[in-house]
């Protein structure tokens, strides 16, 4: 007796030596010291107003695969023509499709594979509150084509198409997403038509105009241009990830910029469930809308299995050096501890999404009166696929959910799967670091997987190296921001963001 735990307490001792020389010579990025201030913002007005003016700009995509009102995306497209008349005399100016704008810059070496920065110039409703015009008339924000007149608001500070500047910010729809990334973009290029420099290889702009409904008639009619015309491009930035300020990452005492190399795949079905319908006085034993509860309940229950992905990992190796030693160690020996760090990471929603293929429950539709049993109920079912799982695989576990119930299944909305991930070891990688620590020198720089659609997954047909952030600090309440009210920029944020973009212009071949 005496020798067997002789022999266990070995082999605990032994185990927990691998453990910590693992967790120690585990290979994680080192963080940087924190001490410098990085480029000081430096306020330019005109830039600032020009940021403004295309606030002003109420190009709101809302409705089926881009059918909305476009005289806005006339405006802005003469906005942009008279904002910045150097940088349409420098550059080849291409419309595509009517509303997607794409500029290149010659480089000196045409045998150079081009570098591509993206936007879009659409921006979602201004949210719940109503709008109002000039002359009092009121429009939903859901309403397919809002007037281009000045809008005030309830709920938000100034009106979401203000362009109100005030407490060092930029106030309307679009400012993160993404008119400040578009504006700066411009700007950059601006700058460099300013100084006359010529890059070494092309550098391409390219803009859609129905992101937030798809992307169809923008950024697929783009991306679809370039590879008639042979383009290949050597890398390509999107928006994706941000810098969240320090607190918004648990157990990670600093900023953190995440950049995200890949992004989820999307699956809608629809799933109709048969029963039988009738008078509520005299119900069967089960209803179609019982029998959709219990195909709803597997859903929630036995989701798709949380999986450490090769990204994952890089995010790990990048972020862990800045997290506490009990991360680290599990983060290290996987070998032993990773269905302890499954576990955490899947009970919390924000990491849950990283690690796995979400469901999410999002429409039900059954009787229309109290007193019916209706012979058929219907819901959504919304998945977000991880690089790694296909949509045949959720389609296998969805009929495994369905077993033994009469249902259709129908797919709704647009089916993709996971997009490629971007390598971090080369050169388009690494410049996004250097390009970060210009701006945010303590920030942790990590690789990351970006869980909504973005247009950058449209150009996978003329890039393998598509990277997905937007330079902005930003702390929780203006994170939730987009997409709802009050949304604005800092100008230290936007000042910052065409000191960075202007970077990478100018860096790429140094």
């Amino acid at each position: 007796m005496k020798k067997l735990l002789f022999i266990l307490i070995s082999i605990i001792i032994i185990l927990l030596i691998i453990v910590l020389i693992r967790t120690i010579t585990y290979p994680f990025k080192k963080a940087s010291a924190g001490s410098a201030q990085g480029w000081k913002a430096v306020r330019d007005d005109s830039a600032v107003r020009r940021f403004s003016g295309g606030l002003k700009i109420p190009t709101v995509s809302a409705g089926e695969m881009g059918e909305f009102d476009y005289s806005s995306f006339d405006t802005i497209k003469a906005y942009l023509k008279a904002s910045y008349p150097l940088v349409y005399e420098n550059t080849e100016f291409t419309e595509v499709n009517t509303y997607g704008l794409v500029f290149r810059l010659k480089g000196r070496n045409p045998a150079l594979d081009p570098v591509l920065f993206l936007s879009h110039t659409d921006v979602v409703p201004p949210g719940d509150a109503e709008v109002k015009d000039k002359g009092g008339n009121i429009f939903r924000p859901d309403d397919v084509a809002l007037p281009p007149v000045a809008k005030v608001a309830e709920e938000w500070d100034f009106g979401p198409f203000s362009g109100a500047v005030a407490h060092g910010r930029v106030y309307g729809r679009g400012a993160i997403d993404m008119k400040g990334m578009l504006f700066s973009l411009m700007e950059a290029m601006n700058n460099l038509m300013k100084s006359k420099y010529v890059p070494q290889r092309d550098i391409y702009l390219a803009f859609g105009f129905d992101e937030e409904v798809g992307g169809q008639q923008g950024a697929a009619k783009i991306a679809e241009y370039f590879k008639h015309k042979n383009i290949h491009f050597d890398a390509i930035y999107d928006e994706g990830g941000l810098i969240l300020e320090k607190g918004s990452v648990a157990g990670i005492d600093a900023d953190v910029a995440v950049i995200g190399c890949a992004e989820k795949g999307f699956l809608s079905v629809k799933i109709k469930v048969k029963g039988l319908g009738g008078h509520s006085s005299m119900p069967p034993l089960e209803t179609a809308i019982g029998k959709a509860t219990v195909i709803m309940q597997r859903l929630e229950h036995d989701q798709m299995k949380p999986m450490v992905t090769p990204l994952m990992n890089e995010f790990f190796t990048h972020i862990g050096g800045s997290m506490p030693f009990m991360n680290r160690m599990a983060i290290a020996n996987q070998w032993l501890l990773k269905p302890l760090l499954l576990s955490k990471l899947t009970k919390n929603n924000s990491t849950n999404a990283l690690v796995r293929t979400t469901t999410a429950l999002t429409m039900m539709k059954g009787s229309d009166a109290p007193n019916v049993l209706s012979p058929e109920v219907e819901f959504v079912v919304n998945f977000r696929l991880l690089p790694g799982n296909t949509v045949q695989d959720v389609k296998k576990h969805i009929a495994e959910a369905v077993r033994g119930f009469e249902v259709e299944i129908e797919d709704i909305d647009q089916v993709k799967e996971a997009s490629a991930v971007s390598p971090v070891n080369n050169k388009s990688f690494r410049l996004i670091e250097a390009a970060i620590r210009k701006i945010h020198p303590s920030a942790v720089a990590t690789p990351y997987l970006t869980v909504g659609a973005t247009d950058a997954y449209k150009y996978q047909i003329v890039s393998k190296n598509i990277y997905r952030f937007m330079p902005v600090k930003i702390n929780d309440a203006e994170k939730q921001s987009m997409h709802s009210t009050n949304e604005y920029l800092s100008i230290e944020n936007y000042m910052k963001m065409i000191h960075y973009f202007e970077f990478m212009m100018r860096n790429y071949d140094k």
